[in-house]
């Protein structure tokens, strides 16, 4: 049995040690490593695709890891396994994650049935959707029954998330206000759900305000999908209240989308997708390591910053000396 193949064996059986390995060898950038990974993603492949996988996003302050941890304490208090997937804001310097979620999650961290991976989101969105879709896969050969992906809230990061999972909850502030938070009409669009967080004590009155808010505001955007309309509920995952009623609305979104077929026909568009992501990725990173491209490419973007050539004849100059190899 090769090395790859205990791995895999590893996973399979739930190893923690296996799984944070194989989790490891997906997000290397060595050449070899992505290799080993890419066979090492064919073996488990059979055993990928049972999970529900759910995205979740919101504004700073939200209380995205406080309602993750009350989510997840309640899945696995119902027999699920929960792997979590943070996508970290990284340091510049280091590309390390500066949010440290076990610590944010401490008591989830602790659940057997629980896995939380804080994953460095590093120069690229697209980097993030390539390790992120890859992790999830390797988390449901391992027996996670639900994967929860933690965005890091920001610009285009949402949109990336939502094109690899099955749910999308948008989690709100119980603050009023005609602007919802400047929360992009963009980002309510791909929500499957809105949760209003904080919704206790004082705050009450404020989250069924917030509430109301954006159920007008979705009456004004063209339904997501004519199988579900998307609920605006209220939450206090501080006080573990509203986080029931959270699963019940994926469990009822998944059995509305599985009895239409829209369930199995987004996973498949989202596979194509990912399989045209994956081979335009490759293609840019061959074309860069082209040894006339990178002696070429210095001197031709100096020369385009300087304005002495146009954008174009430089990519044309580029394009040129890539395909005489």
């Amino acid at each position: 049995m090769t090395i790859l193949h205990e791995l895999a064996a590893g996973v399979r059986a739930g190893n923690i040690r296996a799984l944070a390995k194989a989790i490891t060898l997906v997000e290397s950038r060595n050449l070899d490593h992505s290799l080993a990974a890419t066979t090492l993603l064919d073996d488990l492949l059979p055993d990928t695709g049972n999970a529900i996988r759910i995205g979740i996003s919101g504004v700073p302050g939200a209380g995205k890891s406080t309602f993750i941890e009350a989510f997840g304490l309640l899945l696995t208090g119902r027999g699920h396994k929960v792997a979590v997937l943070a996508v970290d804001p990284s340091s510049q310097r280091s590309g390390g994650s500066i949010l440290g979620d076990k610590t944010r999650m401490e008591e989830l961290s602790r659940d057997e049935r629980a896995f939380i991976r804080p994953s460095p989101a590093g120069d690229t969105l697209g980097g993030v959707a390539r390790k992120t879709r890859e992790t999830m896969l390797i988390c449901e050969a391992a027996g996670y029954d639900v994967i929860v992906v933690e965005t890091v809230g920001v610009g285009q990061s949402e949109i990336t998330v939502a094109s690899m999972v099955d749910f999308f909850l948008l989690l709100q502030l119980p603050n009023a206000g005609d602007e919802l938070q400047g929360i992009k009409r963009g980002v309510m669009e791909i929500a499957d759900a809105i949760l209003v967080n904080k919704a206790e004590g004082e705050y009450r009155p404020r989250a069924e305000l917030a509430r109301q808010q954006c159920v007008n505001a979705l009456h004004m955007l063209a339904p997501k999908s004519p199988h579900w309309q998307v609920p605006v509920l209220l939450c206090s995952a501080l006080q573990r209240e509203g986080v029931a009623e959270a699963w019940d609305t994926v469990e009822a979104f998944r059995t509305a989308m599985q009895q239409s077929g829209e369930f199995a026909r987004k996973r498949a568009l989202q596979n194509s997708d990912w399989m045209w992501t994956l081979l335009m990725d490759d293609l840019k990173e061959t074309f860069l390591r082209h040894p006339k491209v990178e002696a070429l490419l210095p001197q031709l973007q100096e020369s385009v910053a300087a304005g002495a050539t146009t954008p174009g004849a430089a990519a044309r100059r580029l394009l040129e000396v890539f395909r005489r190899g």
